[in-house]
């Protein structure tokens, strides 16, 4: 009777266990709309700043449960202003359904941006929040072949009305 009894309590504690897994665990998120921005890329782009050129990476972290994308863009001196560097990390997670649709992006100028995340096939669209009285931000990656894409970085006062800051093109290094 006392090993029946054991067996119902071990059994017991396997189910909440796993229900609680379940429930609370993040599921492996689909990376596959992300497969063609993996990688090193380097570019150059024109916009408020001025002409610049720049690297970033998309590689996963975390066994596979975050995507980190690093960038530095150099906008060289000139007679106007002095040399520009701007870093930034953005880290792409999954919500809680496993979609990887939301990202958070941090710069070497103190900018937090919050990030909801669309997918194509030929394009990723990160879009801040509409807060009031706050700037809304878009940064859109477009494939244009296996090894070329465009990247354009948007604001908005109504976050209907873009007007493009900054963008560019990148080539694939690997």
């Amino acid at each position: 009777m006392k090993d029946f009894n054991l067996k119902k309590k071990v059994l017991l504690l396997t189910l909440i266990i796993g229900i609680n897994s379940m429930c609370f665990g993040q599921s492996d998120a689909t990376w596959a709309k992300f497969n063609w921005l993996m990688g090193e890329w380097v570019g150059e782009g024109v916009g408020q700043p001025g002409q610049g050129n720049g690297t970033f990476s998309f590689k996963f972290d975390l066994d596979k449960h975050i995507l980190v994308r690093r960038s530095q863009t150099i906008f060289p001196k000139d007679e106007s202003k002095p040399e520009i560097i701007h870093d930034d990390l953005m880290i792409i997670y999954p919500d809680i359904s496993g979609d990887p649709s939301t990202a958070i992006y941090f710069d070497n100028e103190g900018h937090t941006i919050n990030y909801f995340v669309q997918c194509s096939e030929k394009a990723i669209i990160f879009t801040s929040s509409k807060i009031q009285d706050a700037t809304v931000f878009r940064l859109t990656y477009t494939l244009i072949d296996n090894k070329m894409i465009n990247t354009k970085f948007e604001m908005s006062r109504d976050g209907e009305k873009f007007k493009t800051y900054v963008e560019g093109n990148s080539k694939k290094l690997n």
